[in-house]
C-alpha cells in the first residue's frame, strides 16, 4: 500500500515514513502543502497523511482542492489542533480522519488499515505489465505463475515503475518517489537497483520489461520482442 506523507516538521515526517514502512507500507514524503498537492495528483496512493500547518499552501486548501478536482483518497489529518470544532472542520473541508499530535503509531497504523479497508473494495488489486504481476496489498511479484523475491527497495521501485507503466521516469523522479527527496546519495543508486531488478524479473526469462532510454530515465513495458535490453551503464 502507497501512502503519501505531507508533513513540514522533516525529522517528524522521517520518524513517520520509517514507522510505516516498518509495517509494509511504501511511504512517499512532501514538506510543503504545494509539493503533496502536485504528488497526490499525478500518482495513485491508498491514503494521504496530511498536516493541516503547512507551509506555501496549507492541509485545508490541499484537501479541499483534491475533492474539487475529483480526487477521493483517503485522506487522514495530522494536527495539534485540539477540541471537537477543529475536529469537526477537518471532516467537513473533505477529510476522511482526523489524529491529534502527540499519536502513537500504534493508533495512527490502526486509523490507516481502518480507512484502507473501508476503501479497498474499490481499488484495483494487481499491477499488471505482460505477465508480469505485482499485488500491493500483498507485496508480491510473479512472472507468470513464477513468483519472484525482491527486497523492500526493490518492490518499492518496481511499483512506481509499474504504476507509471508507457511513461518515462527520469533518475531525479525515481529517487524522490522511491528513495525520497531527503536522500543524499548518488543519482547512480538507481542505475545499480534497476539492474538488480532485471536480473530477477527479466534476465532469468529471456523477457526486457525495463527499458532504457538514452538521456531521459527508465520506461516500463511490455517488450514484444522477447529479448532482454542490455544493462544500461546511464541515462545519457
Amino acid at each position: 500500500m502507497r501512502i503519501l506523507v505531507v508533513e513540514d516538521e522533516r525529522r517528524l515526517a522521517r520518524a513517520i515514513g520509517h514507522g510505516l514502512e516498518d509495517h509494509g507500507f511504501t511511504v512517499e514524503l512532501a514538506h510543503d502543502g504545494e509539493t503533496g498537492l502536485w504528488k497526490a495528483r499525478e500518482q495513485d496512493y491508498d491514503c494521504v497523511v496530511l498536516d493541516l500547518m503547512l507551509p506555501v499552501l496549507s492541509g485545508e486548501q490541499v484537501c479541499r482542492q483534491l475533492r474539487a478536482d475529483g480526487c477521493w483518497v483517503p485522506i487522514l489529518i495530522l494536527t495539534a489542533r485540539g477540541g471537537a470544532e477543529a475536529e469537526a472542520g477537518g471532516l467537513d473541508f473533505g477529510a476522511d480522519d482526523y489524529l491529534r499530535k502527540p499519536f502513537s503509531y500504534r493508533v495512527l497504523i490502526a486509523r490507516l488499515n481502518a480507512l484502507l479497508r473501508r476503501t479497498a473494495p474499490a481499488r484495483p488489486v494487481d499491477l499488471v505489465v505482460g505477465d508480469l504481476v505485482l499485488d500491493p496489498a500483498r507485496r508480491a511479484v510473479r512472472r507468470g505463475t513464477t513468483p519472484i523475491e525482491l527486497t523492500r527497495r526493490e518492490f518499492s521501485l518496481l511499483e512506481y515503475l509499474m504504476r507509471n507503466a508507457g511513461r518515462t521516469r527520469s533518475k531525479a523522479e525515481i529517487l524522490d518517489h522511491v528513495w525520497g527527496a531527503d536522500f543524499d546519495r548518488e543519482p547512480n543508486v538507481v542505475e545499480v537497483y534497476v539492474g538488480y531488478l532485471r536480473r530477477k524479473i527479466d534476465q532469468p526469462f529471456g523477457t526486457g520489461s525495463i527499458r532504457t532510454v538514452r538521456g531521459h530515465g527508465y520506461l516500463m513495458g511490455d517488450d514484444d520482442s522477447g529479448r532482454p535490453e542490455p544493462a544500461a551503464t546511464g541515462d545519457g
